[in-house]
Formats: C-alpha cells, structure tokens, sequence
C-alpha cells in the first residue's frame, strides 16, 4: 500500500464511520514499533505502524485508523481526546475500534547467558549477566580469587 493508497483508506473510513471528512494527512512511519499508530496534536496528521501492516493485514490497520481518528475528531471538536476520557472511550464503542492494537513479537533471545562465579577461599557464588574480569575482582566477603564456572 503506497501514500496515496492509505490517504484513500483513512478518508473513506473517516466518511464512513464518524460521517465527518479528514482534511489532514496520514502516512506510513516506519520507524513505530511499539504502538500501532499516533495521532499528532500539533499538526492533526495520523502516522501508522508499517510493521503492523505488513504482519496482520488490512483488517488490524482499518482498526488503528479508527482508533486514531477517534482522538482526531474528538481532538478538533474540543471533547475528551486521550485514552482515560469518557467521550473516547463511547466512541471507540460506538465505531468499533480496538482499544490497543495487537502487540509484535520481541526479537529478544530467549535464554540469556548467565555468567556464574565461585571464590575459591570461601565458595560464594555469584550470578552475573555480565562478564566481569577475574583477575580485578576479588570476593567482597574474603576477598579471595574467582573463578568462571560453565
């Protein structure tokens, strides 16, 4: 879906579903990760989530747009815009639109290496995510010499 493509889809779900026009502009910002679109208070424009698009399909972007447009017009009509107002919260309802968009998946490593280390004077054990330099550190108890365990 290119530019104008997307200005299209939000014009005709504005018309649609709040019988109100956008006279503003909505675009891709490929840089969303976290959220699925935003609603910009300064200039009025709609960025949505192009990661979201690509993964769920038209159907969960129909539904970010609505709920973007939710805080549009309810920003430029002076009513309550933000999540914990009333007059957002019966308009999501009243069209339709998901309260939060579906998350994506975390490219996280699923075990992380967990360093552990013993004093050889006192045998205390110590759990680190980060490796630390045997020869510089001693124990903090007897301040004996470690050693990396695997």
């Amino acid at each position: 879906m290119d530019q104008k493509q997307l200005q299209w889809l939000v014009e005709q779900i504005s018309i649609h579903s709040f019988g109100k026009p956008f006279r503003h502009t909505a675009s891709f910002n490929p840089r969303l990760r976290a959220v699925g679109g935003r609603y910009i208070l300064q200039t009025h424009n709609i960025e949505l989530s192009q990661k979201h698009y690509e993964l769920f399909g038209e159907e969960e972007l129909i539904g970010i747009i609505k709920h973007e447009l939710c805080h549009y017009h309810l920003h430029l009509e002076g009513k309550g815009y933000r999540h914990r107002d009333r007059d957002f919260r019966e308009l999501l309802q009243k069209v339709g639109a998901p309260r939060y968009c579906r998350p994506l998946a975390r490219n996280a490593k699923a075990t992380k290496t967990i360093y552990t280390y013993i004093c050889t004077s006192c045998s205390l054990t110590y759990r680190r995510k980060r490796r630390i330099n045997i020869d510089r550190y001693v124990c903090g108890r007897c301040r004996g010499r470690l050693t990396l365990t695997v």
